[in-house]
């Protein structure tokens, strides 16, 4: 699977880009929330989601890992496909679209094209456990280990543990240890899981 894909963008509209890398020029669909973040670049790491049909093998980028796990979350529920999620990150940021779910807002979800009464409702009732709530009610964390810590939570949502969840031990574990390894964060967090 793809990662991520670096080089240089030939051309960038607000649904696609062409990036060319080796020799070899990509075609990866986008958001407007990452069109307007790559505007004005010629080169750039994009992160990408690799989505493979019968009929299509097709590459999905992203500016940050925050809006590409906000888009794997949303195909993960059911009646929310790629575009779908595309069409989402387009019309909402993806803090936007984790405020609405958290707050069960369903009537900003059924705002964008595509999304109906019952599909907002799945996704609101699929993923808001999985997206937990904000570290400490809203505290931010101003120091060098949150890049850890988010690194740590994402390793440990990958394996299966619910991100509200994880989201309360790392906070307590930085609380209580500031300088931690990514690998020391994850194995304190496994113990209290």
């Amino acid at each position: 699977m793809i990662d991520y894909i670096k080089g240089e963008i030939t051309r960038i509209t607000p649904t696609y880009l062409l990036i060319e890398t080796a020799g070899v020029g990509y075609f990866i669909n986008i958001s407007v929330t990452t069109f307007s973040k790559l505007e004005g670049k010629s080169e750039f790491q994009i992160l990408v989601h690799e989505v493979i049909r019968e009929d299509a093998h097709l590459l999905f980028g992203f500016a940050d890992n925050e809006e590409r796990d906000i888009f794997r979350l949303l195909i993960s529920v059911t009646g929310v496909g790629a575009n779908t999620a595309r069409m989402m990150l387009s019309s909402l940021s993806p803090d936007e679209i984790e405020r609405a779910i958290l707050g069960s807002a369903v009537d900003i979800l059924k705002g964008v094209k595509g999304i109906g009464l019952k599909t907002a409702q799945r996704i609101i009732v699929d993923l808001k456990d999985k997206l937990g709530k904000p570290a400490g009610g809203g505290e931010i964390f101003a120091f060098a280990d949150n890049t850890k810590r988010e690194e740590a939570l994402s390793a440990l949502v990958m394996l299966g543990f619910a991100k509200s969840t994880v989201s309360k031990i790392l906070d307590k574990i930085v609380r209580e240890e500031k300088n931690l390894t990514v690998e020391d964060m994850i194995k304190r967090a496994l113990k209290n899981l």
